[in-house]
């Protein structure tokens, strides 16, 4: 087919698929265009004043540019200094051409917009750092800048004062992965780290990357966190995250994922992370939607238009009071491909979130330019709401692009211009919003004051400034007063997680003499009247717990645990509660547990922070009999089995054991549920030293107790124990941790595209379960992960034109625990594969330096 079809040849075209020329083609799918060429306008690019015309925004608002090129192309992140000026990433190198072939250029940039007469618009552009591949992350931080280039995390400086970039530092090697136009799967920008956030707690979190970063002296500290997203992310004044994938709109963190990963025994469970806020996926464009990856498909339009979100993104919950007040935590989302943005009224209730749409068939803005490609959302310093505008034609990335959409965009010259982009503002109808005070100038005891601001971008601001610097003791003076008599509950939030963020930067002598201080600031807020309040002082709070001497603090704690009521708080106590690591308190926040309203949504919240401790725990749990029977019970006794301890697991049979005859149906069940554990399984069993003699006494309590303990037998080994499978050696207890580990590797960095089910991603990543690769030479499998490999490549007799990304970051245990979980997971029986052979094997291949070929592995 010619690269050129003329417009009158697209209202019939239809495409055979049997040479899959796109890469986003589906084998034996016809792509017959459904939108009539007459009803399809022309989409010339436009100037910025010719766009402006195009928007259709919500009444009482209006939108205003403050940004266009030249100052500013293809913008795609962006940050508000302290000091009112917008930094701004640059992806200019992003599908130049159909495919994609300019994407390995050093096109992009990091530019400084600003302001210089407080006008409103930004005049002038400075280039901060440039000679960029594709970056796609920007963070503040002290007197410098994180840059997001994958694969690299960068810190950069100004040290000479010109305004522009002399020093890039290496934060993380592993920031998703360099493309190459040659090898086109080896890297998709539309599933790579973005979003770079700053959660009240001083912790940088990052979309689609999983782990945090924290500030260490000059380094950074990284701990491992749950993969959440595809781009942006948002927070709340609770501090939860918001975020999206481009078909599901908006989702939320209810609970800390980094929290939940600290317990190996949970097996790497979730829950309450990645909840459904949104269940309307519906979207109301006001143009016709044929240039859509999929618009050949009658279900992907409704009356020519766009139907559900195709392209979700940069969720974004508005918390300023320049918007009217209903406004306030209403959650707002990009859809570039209908040209629209969505206002979602965001409910509370029972520690859930939900999602609403503001208006019924309508958006907040959308525009009849095909080319408005809002990508990005944030609030500025007055409370307006910037909309980064991509402004270009195809913002479909050749990984995925469909030959349906190759056609629509060469037919109506939608490829070119490139390089153009906009910034835009909304604001309220009425008079011009007049500028605020800029941060950056203020003294630190008026920086203090921010803390308690209506717009949550200033008092943000302002604890990062606050904890970056080194505060004199009138400044933490001023702090403890905010923390405790500000009649903000915000400013209270924040003047308590600036305290722990100074706390936590390491020794300040002003802070340290003001412990005391703050342990009864502390204290107060813990039994203030707003929940908001009471939630951010037990957070705050947990290394204070820690210490056996906060009995002041530990005691308003044993009263919370009894008394509280509120969801919010509950949820944030179950997480708290063991912060003390003493096993009385555990008992109590497991009970507290068993109080509330929502168990099995608090109980992986308080197994979280319980490893090593959940035998304790059910032991005194079981002092009550009629617990028994309850899931948190069941959870306990699956957490010591996964411990794989055999003194612990003895313990456990005989606490069991030890149960009254009047719970035995409770019993009985308690058994059943063991014998159904998710992890401890037939094939990875727990090794004891010798026959537990508990199982033959538990057998004969009676009726159906021959059968749970059979069942529940399977999953415990023993020398000469009868039955022992001839072919297969089950893993032992270190080998089973090892693929336990492994588990939380392979969610964090590959199920992404191998998928959680091992199935892998059509046109992404082929299957690993069954596949030969991973039940083969652990060799070559070890050097795949090392070194990447480069396709094409045969999997289950299907050939993949498939290209690994290098893992060579991972420590030589990381990389055995993962490939141990593969060569167990999936019913293989692949031997594990240990941490000695992965550092020989790294050894012998240091000077490697290029991807490995099938050929290569397979002949070697």
């Amino acid at each position: 087919m010619p690269r050129s079809v003329s417009r009158h040849l697209l209202s019939w075209l239809v495409l055979p698929l049997a040479g899959l020329a796109q890469i986003g083609d589906k084998a034996g799918e016809v792509q017959r265009p459904i939108v009539p060429a007459a009803v399809i306008p022309p989409s010339p690019a436009l100037s910025p004043e010719e766009e402006l015309r195009t928007f259709k925004v919500a009444p009482g608002y209006r939108i205003e540019l403050v940004a266009a090129e030249p100052l500013v192309g293809h913008p795609v992140a962006a940050t508000f200094g302290p000091d009112g000026r917008l930094w701004v990433v640059e992806m200019k190198g992003y599908m130049a051409d159909l495919d994609g072939s300019k994407e390995d250029q050093p096109q992009g940039r990091v530019v400084v917009l600003s302001d210089p007469d407080a006008a409103g618009r930004f005049r002038r552009s400075t280039v901060f750092l440039d000679g960029l591949v594709l970056p796609r992350a920007i963070a503040l931080h002290r007197d410098g800048v994180l840059v997001g280039e994958p694969p690299n995390l960068w810190f950069c400086r100004d040290r000479d004062g010109d305004g522009k970039a002399d020093e890039k530092t290496l934060v993380a090697s592993d920031f998703g992965v360099r493309v190459d136009p040659a090898r086109p799967q080896l890297a998709n920008p539309e599933r790579a780290p973005n979003g770079l956030t700053w959660g009240h707690d001083n912790w940088l979190y990052i979309g689609a990357y999983p782990a945090r970063l924290h500030p260490a002296g000059e380094g950074w500290r990284a701990e491992p966190d749950d993969f959440r997203g595809q781009w942006g992310q948002s927070l709340d004044d609770f501090g939860r995250i918001y975020h999206n994938s481009n078909s599901d709109q908006l989702r939320v963190d209810l609970v800390p994922g980094h929290h939940l990963l600290r317990n190996p025994h949970l097996g790497g469970r979730l829950t309450g992370t990645n909840f459904k806020v949104a269940t309307d996926q519906s979207v109301w464009p006001i143009r016709v939607n044929p240039g859509i990856n999929r618009g050949y498909r009658p279900e992907i339009l409704q009356d020519h238009k766009l139907k559900e979100f195709t392209a979700a993104c940069a969720p974004w919950v508005y918390r300023a009071d320049l918007f009217p007040a209903d406004a306030y935590g209403n959650a707002f989302v990009c859809e570039p491909a209908g040209n629209l943005i969505k206002r979602n009224v965001l409910t509370p209730a029972s520690a859930r979130v939900s999602a609403a749409p503001y208006y019924a068939q309508a958006e907040f803005l959308a525009s009849t330019d095909e080319r408005f490609r809002p990508v990005g959302l944030l609030t500025g310093p007055e409370g307006a709401l910037y909309i980064l505008d991509m402004y270009h034609g195809v913002i479909q990335h050749r990984i995925s692009l469909t030959s349906y959409l190759r056609a629509q965009a060469e037919s109506r010259g939608l490829v070119s211009p490139h390089g153009l982009g906009r910034v835009w503002r909304i604001v309220p109808t009425g008079p011009a919003v007049a500028a605020t005070p800029s941060l950056a100038s203020l003294p630190d005891l008026a920086v203090v004051a921010e803390l308690g601001s209506s717009n949550a971008w200033r008092r943000e601001t302002a604890q990062r400034l606050l904890v970056e610097r080194a505060p004199s003791a009138a400044v933490v003076e001023a702090l403890v007063a905010m923390a405790a008599n500000s009649s903000s509950p915000s400013g209270r939030v924040h003047a308590l997680w600036t305290l722990r963020g100074l706390e936590d930067a390491g020794p300040v002598p002003a802070v340290a003499q003001a412990a005391e201080d703050i342990g009864a600031v502390l204290a107060k807020a813990m039994r203030d009247l707003r929940p908001l309040v009471r939630v951010t002082a037990w957070r705050v709070a947990e290394p204070r717990l820690a210490r056996a001497e906060a009995t002041s603090l530990r005691s308003i704690l044993r009263m919370a645990l009894l008394t509280e009521r509120d969801p919010d708080v509950l949820t944030q106590l179950a997480l708290s509660g063991t912060a003390t690591g003493d096993v009385a308190f555990d008992e109590l926040t497991a009970r507290m547990c068993l109080r509330a309203a929502e168990p099995t949504f608090l109980t992986d919240a308080f197994l979280g922070g319980l490893a090593g401790r959940e035998l304790e725990t059910l032991e005194g749990l079981l002092r009550t009999p009629a617990l028994a029977d309850r899931p948190l019970v069941l959870a306990l006794a699956r957490c010591v089995l996964a411990e794989r301890d055999p003194a612990r697991v003895g313990r456990l049979l005989l606490a069991i054991h030890a149960l009254p005859e009047e719970v035995r149906p409770a019993q009985l069940a308690l058994l059943g549920g063991l014998a159904a554990h998710p992890a401890v399984t037939a094939k990875r069993p727990v090794w004891l030293p010798a026959e537990p003699a508990m199982l033959a006494q538990l057998a004969k309590l009676g009726p159906g107790y021959p059968t749970a303990v059979g069942k529940l037998g399977k999953l415990l080994v023993w020398p000469g124990k009868p039955g022992l499978p001839a072919t297969t050696v089950p893993l032992s207890n270190a080998e089973q941790k090892r693929y336990d580990a492994g588990k939380q590797v392979y969610g964090g960095l590959c199920a992404a595209c191998h998928q959680p089910s091992g199935q892998g991603l059509e046109g992404l990543a082929p299957p690993l379960a069954g596949s030969e690769w991973v039940n083969g030479d652990p060799e070559r499998l070890i050097k795949v992960v090392l070194h990447g490999l480069r396709g094409p490549i045969e999997v289950k007799g299907q050939a993949y034109n498939y290209d690994m990304p290098a893992a060579g970051f991972l420590s030589d245990a990381q990389v055995a625990a993962v490939l141990t979980y593969l060569r167990r997971e999936w019913d293989h029986e692949a031997p594990p594969v240990a941490e000695e052979t992965v550092r020989a094997l790294r050894s012998r291949t240091r000077s490697r330096t290029d991807a490995w070929t099938a050929p290569e592995l397979v002949g070697r």
